[in-house]
């Protein structure tokens, strides 16, 4: 079993910046890709930034030149680095990962319990 465990959110000022971190553990052979969603109230959830294992980005495109993702292998743990935040940047943040658990396991996706971020004066 993996478990996710999130961290960073909380309330900042527009234009303000903020550091999620979400860490992996249990039974973990390998991680692939690692994620971040977001869901604002009354809104779908939404992928907004996503890495590799090797380190290939992707990013919506209204968070690209404000947002980073980064990941450490070694303690199975993947960022979202926020800057310039604007209130709809509000949200619940979820972190999720495509991890094995063994090498004749296949792939499984985990998701976290959620960080709620508030962009507001």
């Amino acid at each position: 079993q993996v478990q996710l465990v999130e961290s960073g959110g909380g309330l900042v000022q527009p234009g303000g910046s903020l550091r999620l971190s979400c860490a992996a553990s249990g039974s973990i052979f390998s991680i692939n890709v690692m994620s971040w969603y977001r869901q604002a109230p009354g809104k779908g959830r939404e992928l907004v930034a996503r890495i590799s294992f090797g380190g290939s980005t992707n990013y919506v495109d209204s968070v690209k030149g404000r947002f980073t993702i980064s990941r450490d292998n070694a303690k199975n743990t993947v960022y979202l680095q926020m800057n310039t935040l604007k209130p709809e940047d509000t949200a619940h943040y979820y972190c999720n990962v495509v991890v094995q658990t063994s090498p004749s396991d296949r792939t499984v996706e985990v998701w976290g319990q959620g960080t709620l971020v508030t962009v507001s004066s």
